[in-house]
């Protein structure tokens, strides 16, 4: 820390740039020198190209997703001139005269003392023939954006150049605009600077599973017109690719030209050269963010840019500051949906460096650890797939905290090798917030000052605020360090009620509580509750008295897919989900499935929990459809709720000459049980009749494995985006035991997590691990083993099948109406052919629907 504090004078300070970090350093600049009483001594002005005030970049994918420019602002419409800054929006600035310390723009000339250059990047186009027009778009601005989405009205394919993070986010943008997305990456592997070549292999996969299209180590040559679409782009190796659009994503170059005119210093890689204080070759010239060189390096990420914009406003408002040394480069993104990271040292460059790797080629996820040649520190992390394991990985590399004894268990599965790392582990100088800058300490210091709400300290710190990537960390430091200064912490479920989902649970069980209604008036406030606990009560409800979703008293509670009983799908229609106890299905009834997908319409799709789904029925088809299916013997699957899903089995010993035990046989009895519970989270069995492990039990929230004494239970795994493998949890249990044990878990379970917590994560959080829920079940070490047992009795005796129920009702069939007074489905829902069955119409694919269809 430099100690040094100036006094202050009064100076014209000049800010070219209204990006993210101009506009940080401006609200620093506002901040410090209102601190110190000396903001009306200064004239500050800053400049920027864009129409728009200062936008968050960071989420400008989101500007396609709904958002407009003023919701993406960082700051309030009257922010500058509240405090006295001059804002120059739309003005660009051509030139610098450094003699006569000006900068000369297209409204005039404005002198200045002092010159801050925070022009930020500008996209790299290669030079390639024929790229122009719609064959040369960019993602950089919101102009950009609306460039894009102009080009795609009416177009069907859409081509990004360039792999990395910001070419898959424009790829995440064609995909929304309902484009055929394709990326064009000239290296060997996604992501090149972030991931070694295990890592991009495993994001490729991931990718591509979710219908991008990837072509690795393709150059461009040429770009002309296509046969099949606007443009064909040929490749290096005699290849083409045909498109309508192309977006250039293939990196950025610091935009220097100011300093490059006016003769500062640039380094040889482009960035205007700065020192340990962010000031140029010209002592009354600074430069921050993605324009400045510093020791060779420009840094793409808004992090360090903020730490530049901080060193220089300090120093700016006569502050002691702190000089800028370089920024740790770790990263931590969502990429088409797809967790992303890299830490440090990610490729293992360091000498002597040893790596750590987990691979799972099923989910296509991967996680490689970096530690020291010692092997005593985190230097560096690469993880796709599951970025849960970031903030812990993170801390270790920053603090150099020891590792465990085995470190590769920071990386396994989690149960499976050493826990996260806890709050109290974190030294106060850990930095949680490094957009900001916040450490641990200065949350601790604003919880000693009296700050108790999570709102407060982000508004006191702005800790959270910038890319969001350590809300979670934040808020478990934040609520470890309230809890330890003995400040309770609140947990209320919402602003209705004063409990948990676990206190309510207890509440409605105990004095036998039927309604919302009664509910709110006992134990709540207000009159009519909110999104939050409304299906938190109605799940509650549901759980303790089994009665029927269509309840008229709990149908208010619930969100569309209960409401209606299907899943609503992206073009507004829904599918139809007909449980398949344990996949075994006879060929009449697959017959029936086949009939009503025909005269319906109905696209259909063998799912991996073994059941035959039907999608695109409209909502006044619903009735019908399950009107046949119930005749025929089919029940609702449940697919909709947060309840019991499937059941999947292998052959066992039936067919199979390894099977030990009859797997379908106790899958048909798990699901006949199990069917009509609710539960926080959706469940899944598996049911395997021997160690092959077919049925994949060991992914799943319950799963059973034959023995040749009996079965193997296993409790807590799942897939989905964080897998983790269950905990064997009871060994050789013969049939009457294993139901009891599976009773007791799943019903204290249901007792006892929150709101909308998977059977894994309420494992994890549970005190005393594995070994204390086998004492409460196993051992029944707090006495409730009778009466879980019994309250899941409840449960299966008062099954009933939602849709056969619904059916029986003329009054609750009159929601299945897309118009109150028409009965007639929705005109706006499309379809096309594809591979002999119909899918939704994408957005761009809209003019191919027939003029007669559209009159509809």
């Amino acid at each position: 820390m430099n100690s040094i504090v100036t006094p202050i004078k009064s100076e014209r300070l000049v800010i070219v740039g209204n990006g993210m970090v101009g506009h940080h350093c401006v609200e620093q600049l506002v901040e410090r020198l209102l601190g110190r009483g000396t903001l009306g001594l200064h004239e500050i002005h800053v400049y920027g190209e864009e129409r728009q005030r200062a936008y968050d970049r960071v989420h400008l994918s989101e500007y396609f997703g709904g958002r407009d420019a003023e919701s993406l602002a960082l700051c309030e419409a009257d922010y500058y001139a509240r405090h006295g800054v001059q804002a120059h929006l739309g003005v660009q600035v051509i030139d610098i005269d450094r003699d006569r310390r000006e900068v000369i723009s297209t409204a005039g000339r404005q002198p200045y003392d002092r010159l801050i250059l925070a022009t930020g990047s500008y996209p790299f186009v290669p030079p390639i023939a024929g790229a122009e027009g719609n064959a040369r778009l960019v993602y950089r601005t919101l102009d950009d954006l609306d460039g894009i989405r102009a080009a795609a009205a009416g177009a069907r394919r859409g081509v990004v150049v360039g792999g990395g993070l910001l070419g898959l986010e424009a790829a995440n943008a064609l995909k929304s605009l309902g484009l055929e997305a394709h990326v064009v990456e000239f290296a060997p592997r996604l992501m090149p600077v972030q991931l070694d070549e295990q890592g991009g292999a495993a994001l490729k996969a991931r990718i591509e599973a979710l219908g991008v299209g990837v072509h690795l180590s393709r150059a461009t040559q040429e770009i002309i017109v296509g046969e099949e679409y606007a443009y064909r782009m040929a490749f290096q190796d005699g290849d083409f690719l045909e498109t309508d659009l192309i977006v250039f994503s293939a990196g950025i170059r610091p935009q220097d030209a100011l300093a490059r005119n006016c003769g500062l210093d640039v380094g040889a890689r482009g960035g205007v050269v700065v020192d340990n204080d962010c000031r140029t070759s010209d002592p009354a010239i600074f430069a921050i963010g993605e324009c400045a060189a510093w020791n060779g390096s420009v840094f793409g990420l808004v992090a360090p840019g903020y730490t530049m914009a901080r060193t220089v406003a300090a120093q700016l408002a006569g502050e002691a500051h702190t000089p800028f040394t370089g920024a740790d480069m770790s990263t931590k993104l969502k990429l088409l949906g797809v967790d992303v990271g890299s830490i440090g040292d990610a490729h293992g460059a360091t000498p002597g460096s040893k790596s750590y790797r987990f691979i799972d080629e099923a989910t296509a996820s991967y996680r490689r650890l970096v530690v020291s040649p010692d092997g005593k520190t985190v230097i560096g992390a690469v993880l796709v797939g599951d970025n849960s394991y970031y903030d812990t990985l993170l801390q270790y590399a920053q603090n150099g905290i020891k590792l465990p004894a085995e470190p590769s268990g920071l990386i396994l599965p989690a149960g499976e090798g050493a826990p996260a790392l806890g709050a109290d582990a974190l030294p106060d100088t850990a930095t949680i917030c490094s957009c900001h800058n916040v450490s641990k300490g200065a949350v601790c210091c604003q919880i000693d000052a009296g700050v108790t709400d999570l709102g407060e300290l982000k508004a006191a710190t702005k800790a959270g605020t910038g890319c969001g990537g350590c809300s979670a960390l934040l808020k478990q430091v934040f609520e470890h360090e309230l809890a330890a200064r003995g400040v309770a912490v609140d947990k209320s479920l919402c602003e209705h009620f004063a409990y948990t989902r676990q206190e309510l649970y207890g509440i409605v069980r105990v004095e036998g509580i039927q309604t919302f209604e009664e509910l709110l008036a006992k134990h709540g406030r207000g009159h009519v509750g909110c999104d939050i606990c409304k299906p938190a009560v109605g799940s509650i409800l549901a759980s303790c008295w089994n009665k029927p979703i269509t309840d008229p008293l709990l149908i208010p509670l619930q969100d569309t897919n209960d409401t209606f009983m299907a899943n609503m799908q992206k073009n507004g229609t829904y599918s139809i989900v007909p449980r398949i106890a344990g996949g075994e299905i006879t060929p009449d009834k697959l017959i029936v499935l086949g009939q009503v997908a025909k005269k319906y319409d109905l696209y259909t799709k063998i799912t991996g929990g073994q059941r035959i789904d039907l999608f695109g029925a409209q909502l006044h088809e619903l009735p019908d459809i399950w009107g046949e299916l119930i005749e025929a013997g089919f029940e609702t699957g449940h697919a909709y709720g947060k309840s019991l899903r499937t059941v999947k089995s292998c052959v066992g010993s039936t067919w199979c000459r390894y099977g030990v035990q009859d797997s379908v046989g106790m899958a048909l009895r798990l699901e006949d049980r199990y069917k009509g519970l609710r539960s926080p989270h959706k469940i899944k069995f598996g049911v395997s009749g021997c160690t092959r492990e077919c049925a994949e039990a060991q992914s799943k929230d319950i799963g059973v494995i034959a023995t040749d004494k009996g079965w193997n239970l296993y409790v807590a795994g799942n897939g989905g985006m964080r897998p983790r493998h269950a905990e064997l949890f009871a060994t050789d249990l013969d049939d009457e035991t294993l139901v009891r044990t599976i009773d007791r878990f799943l019903m204290f379970y249901v007792r006892t997590a929150d709101k909308l917590q998977r059977t894994s994560v309420w494992r994890e959080s549970l005190e005393g691990g594995l070994d204390y829920l086998k004492d409460v079940i196993i051992n029944d070490s707090l006495g409730l083993g009778a009466e879980l047992e019994a309250q899941m009795q409840l449960v299966v005796d008062r099954y009933e099948c939602e849709w056969a129920n619904a059916l029986k009702d003329p009054e609750k069939l009159k929601r299945f109406r897309t118009f109150v007074n028409d009965e007639r489905g929705d005109p706006d829902v499309h379809f096309v052919k594809e591979r002999g069955q119909r899918r939704p119409v994408r957005a761009s694919e809209l003019h191919l629907i027939p003029v007669a269809e559209e009159a509809l």
